[in-house]
């Protein structure tokens, strides 16, 4: 299989591309890959983070070239767009979660593996990763997101720059642009990615959908319509049980209990931006 997913005990799926004598090239079985298992995250009961990873040196190569080099003309352009539908309904499905996307990137992320470097809500990457946008230097315009994520994340300058010029960047690099969230220890990679999946895991993931749903709104929405969002998200939280148990848990000094809470009644709250 191109891609593989597995919920643990701790409600983190673990979503890993398996093509790694490819670099985890995208083709159209790994796109595939990648919508079953976003749908898999969104069918699944207690699916509270999902964790990506590209299995191999590398986390992501971009797409399948030598695949598209075989297909011409017509059959190419249709390829294309089935690869597209299948990895860009995948990040629609993600990005529609409660639960958060965290990103463990290692070696390579070029092109549409860029894009899933910066859909993810936090992105680890190794000391070594290198970045680059790779599109234009073959010929191609951006997929996976990168024309709408990059100039959000790092700025429209720096992402003309990527993007126009292919320049090839360092992980400290691109943490210091806001690409990535952290650089982490050498050899750390995984387990620390695992460390902030499950964190993420115990916490309010009502809430955590919420405010996903509400940081990709302002940045588009007017101040007085984000403001009145706010406000609205802030009251149905304050009545969810995750928002009550939240609350009981700070007043009595000790840890909450959101799975718990989930799965109470009255759970969850409201989505609508």
């Amino acid at each position: 299989m191109s891609v593989t997913v597995g919920i643990d005990e701790d409600g983190v799926a673990h979503v890993e591309m398996c093509r790694e004598k490819a670099g985890n090239a995208i083709d159209l079985a790994l796109a595939t890959g990648l919508l079953e298992a976003a749908r898999t995250c969104e069918g699944a009961d207690g699916v509270r983070a999902v964790l990506l990873t590209g299995r191999g040196r590398s986390f992501c190569v971009g797409g399948d070239l030598r695949e598209f080099a075989a297909l011409s003309g017509d059959r190419l352009a249709a390829h294309l767009g089935e690869v597209t539908d299948a990895l860009h309904g995948a990040l629609r499905v993600f990005a529609g979660l409660d639960a958060p996307l965290v990103a463990a990137v290692q070696g390579a992320a070029a092109g549409a593996g860029l894009g899933l470097a910066a859909a993810a809500d936090l992105t680890l990457a190794a000391p070594d990763t290198t970045f680059v946008a790779a599109y234009t230097g073959i010929g191609y315009s951006p997929d996976a997101g990168v024309s709408w994520s990059l100039p959000r994340l790092v700025g429209p300058k720096r992402a003309l720059d990527l993007l126009l010029t292919n320049r090839r960047i360092t992980a400290p690099e691109a943490a210091e642009m806001g690409l990535v969230s952290r650089v982490v220890a050498a050899g750390r990679l995984v387990a620390d990615a695992e460390a902030v999946a499950a964190a993420l895991a115990r916490g309010a993931t009502g809430a955590f959908g919420v405010t996903r749903r509400l940081v990709a709104a302002g940045l588009s929405a007017s101040l007085d319509a984000h403001l009145d969002a706010e406000a609205r998200h802030l009251a149905a939280a304050a009545v969810s049980a995750e928002g009550r148990e939240g609350v009981a848990a700070f007043l009595a000094r000790r840890g909450p209990d959101y799975a718990v809470a989930r799965r109470g009644p009255g759970h969850g709250v409201s989505r609508t931006t």
